[in-house]
């Protein structure tokens, strides 16, 4: 088995972030039992409920820390709900409306014949993502 503090620490190190005490208890939060979706809210209740002493901010700093380096995907549902993913393999979710949940979707079950090319000519593609909402 591996050591959980251990994990975290080389993931963030591997991104070139520092392993601070914030990073490494939010990073064992997010990471302990798989993949998730997981608010900012959620993870700072979370925190709390572990004796974590973080803020607001600082979960939302270090949220957006781990997303600028590759460690999670940011989830954008509509104006008031963003998800973070730990999930960064390409796939796509279902929206579940009435409880907000995501549920990943495997990329390769999702078959997308002709992706239309940007109007600027100086852009690429650099990725595709499929949001099906169910009510």
């Amino acid at each position: 088995m591996v050591d959980l503090e251990s994990f975290v620490g080389q993931k963030l190190r591997e991104r070139g972030l520092r392993p601070t005490r914030q990073r490494m208890a939010l990073g064992a939060l997010l990471w302990a039992n798989g993949d998730r979706h997981v608010s900012a809210e959620q993870l700072h209740n979370e925190a709390k409920e572990a004796n974590c002493a973080v803020s607001m901010a600082t979960v939302y700093n270090t949220l957006n820390q781990f997303v600028e380096a590759g460690l999670l995907k940011m989830v954008i549902v509509d104006a008031g709900r963003t998800y973070f993913d730990t999930n960064i393999l390409p796939h796509h979710h279902f929206v579940f409306e009435k409880t907000g949940e995501l549920e990943d979707i495997p990329a390769e079950k999702i078959v997308i014949p002709h992706i239309p090319s940007p109007l600027s000519k100086e852009a690429d593609i650099s990725s595709v993502s499929v949001m099906i909402r169910v009510n």
